[in-house]
């Protein structure tokens, strides 16, 4: 069973903001082979919060991280499942979980094979495609 939690980036403790990021990078940059800073800036300001799914032994699964746009838009995405916990919905889980707490629109860029996932919540295309890291991406929005 994973549990699903959440933070400003500033209040997570040392070793969960190491277990999230270690699993961006092990998703992102190794697995997909996206050659890319993920330490943004972005992490650190004020109204970033970072969801993530702990395992029963307490190792962080997934995670997604969501940023204030500004305008009342919010932007949600590097959301990661760690392989041993992909196809259980633990990513589904912590999107709604996420969409929860989120007021007015949310907009990601979601990976184009994502699609009719990400439809699942709401979402809908916003714009052409596009190619990120040389994986295809589409803008995607949920008016809330």
């Amino acid at each position: 069973m994973t549990v699903v939690r959440s933070a400003p980036t500033r209040e997570l403790s040392a070793a969960v903001l190491h277990d999230v990021l270690r699993l961006r990078q092990d998703v992102f940059v190794l697995e997909q082979e996206c050659l890319y800073p993920d330490i943004d800036g972005r992490d650190l300001e004020a109204g970033t919060v970072q969801f993530w799914a702990e395992s029963a032994g307490g190792s962080v699964v997934a995670t997604l991280r969501v940023l204030d746009e500004g305008d009342g838009v919010t932007r949600m995405g590097r959301v990661a499942t760690a392989g041993v916990a992909r196809g259980a919905g633990v990513a589904a889980q912590m999107v709604q979980a996420a969409l929860a707490t989120r007021r007015g629109p949310v907009v990601i860029d979601a990976q184009t094979h994502l699609e009719h996932w990400y439809a699942r919540f709401g979402f809908v295309r916003d714009g052409a495609e596009f190619v990120e890291d040389g994986i295809p991406h589409l803008p995607m929005r949920l008016d809330g």
